[in-house]
């Protein structure tokens, strides 16, 4: 898929924010469909740059996001400069991925790690050096805390600042002035609302007292006088011993606790009490504060690629909107989720979430949309289907069809490729993040083309949540709605339902008024859902399972559990007897569809497990983690095609022909995963010529 990427990339300009939709500054608008790079992965020497550089081409992803990578990049005495070494590897990575049409973006900072050097200007390093988490990852360093405190501010700025200010000597560019950066984020997973900065302030008093003071001062700006305060709050919110006079009262900037008064709220038909909206308010105006001086620091470099707030959530409620707020106005809105697995980040045996996302419409991954704001460009920076979930093809193409192409997103970064190439087993030498297993990478491809073709419209709104920054003020939202985190997995549900992002766009807009409209029009028990536009339906299946239909000129076919039946799309019919399985038919040509292209794809997958993986019978418990390498349940489709005179070529896994043709028997296309071991077929009208001359 390499002769998809527009090569070199920054060849329009920088990325830009154009209303909803991600521009460059040419004009030319881009979608990204793209993959994690983390950690050490991210300093490759040159052949093994040109090895990943290879494999993200093949697979057509045009763009990385670089995550994570700055922890162990300093030399441990100064946090805010990289060096030469992994400078070094960094530019040549970036320059051969440049070169390849290949973009990427900065996410640099999670957790900023202090070192000895940034000590004079902290007001109390030894405190932040000593910070212990129950994630040790974050361990000393400036996570959470530094949504508020302006002496970690600038180290963080001064970390991202100069890195954009340096030269990379094979470019001849500053990445500043560097069009291939696509975005620059400010910080991951955090704000000022995560419950992580009460461990923080726990460990850290003088960051503790900084705080009160800030919102004491806050407080005496807005009321004037402790009486006021106390007359305004209703005598409440004040613990004893504490007061305006002595800069003790404190903002306590946990999601939890702001999520339970707006629930009890909600539930008794009230706004929340004005001591939590004005707690709510003052961290929402310390986090704005904060991502505003960063913004300005960054634009003073020359950059005028996208920069990103961050990408968490805050809870349920008036936090989670204004947390949303100030990553809208920092830029486009991105967003995490994962679904699947048991605990922890490794395969181990033991229970876990074996749904089928197809089960519930809206459900798991798809949820994340409904944080997608009007007027702004929505990405999906980190998301997976874990393992050992049995169900895990679903993901990708339920993202780019309702994702990418229905709600009208505009980049993809799955979590995470380890390797630049396909794993042996189906988890990541032990990892359950592995975007380079069976039932992922392969899907690439053909979700690749259907994604830069624009094979699935984007649909109209059908729901809007307008929200004013007045009403999160008084503690009121129009709506009821509930933010679940579990750890990384997130789901959202209230009054419009997560089935709706099935039908069509899903938007939140922030107005100077509150409403919904469109909220009662979504029916989650219906068996059948069809989106807007006619192309996609998802469908109920007998037991717990789902599936979805395809059906656009560029890509047709099928992901989930259907019955064995014939299912007759615009220019193919299928059937399958697998329980469950993803097939699609996508055209190879990059304008023309299936009737009319000289070549299409055809890719099969099913499930995966590693050689030994065992499963409890009802399949909530894995019993057995097995090893690799990992064993494919074989797709068998009975395939029709519209149009004649087709030849059907079976391909290896990577995409070369066999040499094996496949014959029409009685106006169908046998294709027998059992006999022919492998993802691929290729359907070619006429010449057999290069693939890439097309």
């Amino acid at each position: 898929m390499r002769h998809w990427l527009d090569a070199p990339a920054g060849k329009h300009g920088f990325l830009t924010a154009e209303g909803k939709d991600y521009v460059f500054e040419d004009g030319t608008p881009v979608k990204f469909w793209g993959v994690n790079v983390a950690n050490h992965r991210v300093f490759p020497e040159p052949e093994e740059a040109a090895e990943w550089v290879e494999s993200l081409s093949r697979y057509g992803i045009n763009a990385v996001r670089f995550h994570k990578f700055t922890w162990e990049a300093t030399d441990g005495e100064r946090s805010t400069e990289l060096t030469s070494d992994h400078w070094r590897r960094l530019d040549g990575f970036s320059n051969q991925l440049r070169t390849a049409g290949i973009y990427y973006g900065w996410s640099h900072i999670y957790g900023h790690p202090v070192a000895a050097a940034d000590s004079a200007g902290m007001v109390a390093y030894q405190e932040v050096r000593d910070l212990n988490y129950p994630w040790a990852h974050l361990n000393g360093s400036t996570s959470g805390l530094v949504n508020f405190a302006e002496d970690l501010q600038v180290l963080n700025i001064a970390l991202t600042v100069n890195m954009l200010e340096h030269r990379n000597p094979v470019t001849g560019l500053r990445y500043a002035d560097d069009p291939a950066l696509a975005f620059v984020e400010l910080q991951n997973e955090d704000d000022i609302f995560w419950s992580a900065i009460l461990r923080a302030l726990e460990q850290a008093p003088s960051y503790r007292k900084l705080l009160c003071a800030k919102f004491s001062d806050w407080l005496r700006e807005k009321y004037g006088s402790a009486d006021a305060l106390e007359a305004a709050w209703g005598g409440q919110g004040i613990a004893d011993g504490n007061s305006l006079e002595s800069n003790t009262i404190f903002p306590n900037p946990d999601h939890g606790w702001f999520s339970g008064h707006y629930r009890r709220a909600t539930a008794e038909g009230r706004p929340v009490p004005p001591h939590v909206s004005d707690r709510a308010r003052f961290l929402f105006e310390e986090q704005l504060a904060y991502y505003r001086r960063a913004v300005a620091a960054i634009r003073k470099t020359g950059y005028l690629g996208v920069i990103i707030g961050s990408c968490w959530q805050a809870g349920s409620g008036i936090t989670h909107y204004y947390n949303l707020y100030a990553d809208y106005d920092t830029g486009p809105i991105d967003r995490h989720n994962y679904w699947g697995a048991g605990g922890g980040h490794r395969l181990h045996a033991g229970e876990f979430d074996n749904r089928s996302m197809l089960a519930e419409p809206g459900s798991g991954l798809l949820s994340t949309g409904l944080q997608q704001v009007a007027d702004r460009p929505f990405q999906f920076s980190e998301w997976m289907a874990l393992i050992p979930n049995e169900w895990t093809a679903e993901a990708a193409p339920l993202i780019a069809a309702y994702g990418m192409g229905l709600q009208g997103w505009d980049a993809s970064f799955a979590f995470a490729m380890d390797f630049p190439r396909l794993t042996e087993g189906v988890d990541a030498r032990g990892g359950i993040y592995n975007v380079s297993g069976p039932t992922h990478l392969p899907l690439y491809p053909a979700l690749v083309a259907m994604i830069h073709r624009g094979d699935v419209t984007e649909a109209e709104v059908v729901s809007r949540r307008t929200i004013s920054l007045q009403a999160l003020d008084e503690g009121v939202l129009p709506f009821r709605e509930t933010v679940v985190q579990d750890y990384d997995r997130k789901s959202i549900s209230g009054l419009v339902d997560p089935s709706a992002l099935l039908e069509g766009r899903v938007v939140v807009s922030f107005a100077d008024s509150t409403g919904v409209y469109g909220e009662r029009r979504f029916d989650r028990s219906a068996d059948t859902i069809r989106s807007r536009t006619g192309q996609l339906t998802w469908r109920r299946s007998p037991g717990d399972g789902g599936s979805v239909t395809i059906n656009t000129s560029g890509t047709q076919g099928v992901v989930g559990c259907y019955p064995a039946e014939e299912i007759t799309l615009d220019d193919v019919t299928l059937r399958t007897d697998n329980p469950f399985s993803v097939v699609l038919v996508t055209s190879l040509d990059s304008v023309r569809g299936i009737r009319t292209a000289k070549r299409s794809l055809v890719t099969t997958i099913a499930r995966a497990r590693n050689r030994g993986m065992t499963y409890r019978q009802d399949s909530s418990i894995l019993t057995n983690t097995g090893s690799p390498p990992a064993l494919l349940e074989p797709v068998v489709v009975r395939l029709k095609l519209w149009r004649r005179g087709a030849t059907v070529h079976v391909l290896h896994q990577d995409g070369r022909r066999t040499g094996t043709t496949i014959p029409e028997i009685d106006g169908a296309f046998l294709l027998d995963g059992r006999r022919h071991r492998t993802f691929y077929y290729e359907i070619v009208y006429g010449s057999t010529s290069d693939p890439e001359s097309d």
